[in-house]
């Protein structure tokens, strides 16, 4: 099936650039009290625009915007947006396997941004804003490491994908005013004319495995 970049080109770099962090992120660990759920991590740009769309799935549970893949401990958004702490800007989600399997998620992931550019999505560059899959298992990792390989081998991209597929050591839960953003300024010019059209978009693509 071709490959529809539903965000592509769409820049999340007009979106406001709090300095509010008097909420210190809080590590959090990489596992679920509910044996019969799971987690994943994914970092594909903004985690403001990324949430709102896993937020829509059937069988996805949570969604928390966070970091992921850096050196320093418990980063804040304004070091982050730096460049200089190695993270990523990143969604962690717990879902339920029997209901959404980790591959339909990288489906979805792959499917709603560019993985093919370095480092940047839209006008938002920068290492934070890299496409990447922080793993969590080893099936995990074959699973992503098979479906890049596939995506590359049909040429549903003009480019080479760039994902990096990497172990999740550390993952930081961002300031609360980040969570659940579109739900909660939905009127937010923002929100209206950036997060919505994608939503949109990916409602019609994706219909089949959208909550009720």
């Amino acid at each position: 099936m071709p490959l529809i970049l539903l965000l592509a080109g769409v820049s999340c770099g007009q979106r406001k650039n709090s300095d509010k962090t008097t909420t210190t992120p809080l590590m959090s660990n990489p596992s679920t009290e509910n044996s019969e759920l799971a987690l994943a991590t994914f970092g594909n740009g903004c985690f403001w625009c990324t949430e709102a769309i896993f937020q829509q799935l059937e069988g996805v549970s949570k969604v928390v915007s966070g970091y992921a893949g850096g050196k320093v401990k418990n980063p804040t958004y304004k070091e982050v947006c730096s460049g200089l702490t190695g993270h990523a800007e990143v969604i962690q989600l717990t879902y339920n396997p029997s209901i959404i399997t980790y591959t339909e998620l990288l489906e979805v992931f792959w499917q709603t941004h560019d993985p093919t550019t370095l480092n940047r999505q839209g006008a938002d560059v920068g290492t934070q804003y890299r496409s990447v899959v922080f793993y969590h298992t080893d099936e995990q990792r074959q699973l992503a490491e098979v479906y890049k390989k596939k995506l590359n081998e049909s040429g549903a991209f003009d480019s080479p994908i760039v994902t990096e597929i990497s172990p999740l050591s550390e993952y930081y839960a961002a300031e609360e005013y980040h969570q659940n953003y579109y739900n909660l300024n939905g009127n937010a010019p923002y929100c209206s004319y950036v997060i919505q059209p994608k939503i949109d978009k990916f409602k019609k693509v994706f219909k089949s495995k959208l909550k009720d």
